[in-house]
């Protein structure tokens, strides 16, 4: 499994509340945020792991060449107006095999992500396994429709009757996504909830995957939040 993180944003909610570090190198329970994912993705499988941060981010270029990794790493230092386009510029390192994406400060259960990794890499007709989680504590949550057997409809701005999950921001893909990825910069479709729709639209198989709660961390309280989210995970394992 190839892997990608999206670490290019500004953190500037943070910053606003007092949290002076660049939002990588936060520290949740004692380990900064790139460094968890880092040493997740390598207990789960990981052939390659590609890393995109700003040109800012000089505190974070420091702490990745001191990185010492027995496995392909690429990182990319480039400031981009957002998630769609740090997608892209990852691109070129995820086409030859199936790839997990994911944004820096998205905090999970570690079993979760390790049953969701196997799930991808046990169904090869799956063109593509989302998480998705019932806990909504989003400002502008991306609602995911599926069916009975969790195959995903659709992707909706709105809360529908019925909904039950929002997109979680981990997405497990295979190459052919690629392709839908430039098509939807050719038709100026440049957020990343309208590539999931036009994964959809395109006719890819997507599976969605359940998470008991993911948490993305943008404000100083929820460095907290998190910590305490992540103490309750030997209750739930």
């Amino acid at each position: 499994m190839h892997y990608a993180i999206i670490a290019a944003g500004e953190g500037s909610r943070l910053k606003q509340e007092g949290v002076a570090l660049p939002k990588p190198l936060v520290r949740v329970n004692g380990e900064a945020l790139i460094e968890r994912l880092i040493r997740i993705f390598l207990a789960n499988n990981a052939e390659s792991i590609s890393l995109i941060i700003n040109e800012e981010m000089t505190e974070v270029q420091e702490w990745v060449s001191q990185l010492k990794l027995k496995i392909p790493f690429n990182l990319v230092v480039k400031s981009t107006p957002g998630s769609m386009h740090s997608f892209a510029a990852l691109a070129p390192f995820l086409g030859n095999g199936r790839f997990c994406l994911t944004t820096v400060d998205t905090i999970f259960y570690e079993y979760e992500f390790s049953e969701y990794i196997r799930a991808f890499e046990q169904n090869e007709t799956l063109d593509g396994v989302m998480a998705v989680t019932d806990f909504i504590d989003d400002e502008k949550p991306l609602y995911v429709g599926v069916d009975a057997e969790m195959k995903i409809t659709g992707f909706l701005d709105k809360e529908y009757d019925g909904a039950k999950y929002i997109s979680g921001g981990i997405y497990g893909l295979t190459p052919r996504s690629l392709r839908v990825l430039g098509d939807c910069f050719e038709a100026g479709k440049l957020r990343m909830r309208q590539f999931q729709r036009g994964l959809v639209e395109s006719g890819l198989t997507l599976q969605a995957f359940p998470f008991s709660k993911i948490i993305d961390l943008d404000h100083a309280e929820d460095i907290s939040k998190a910590e305490g989210f992540l103490a309750s995970s030997h209750l739930k394992n």
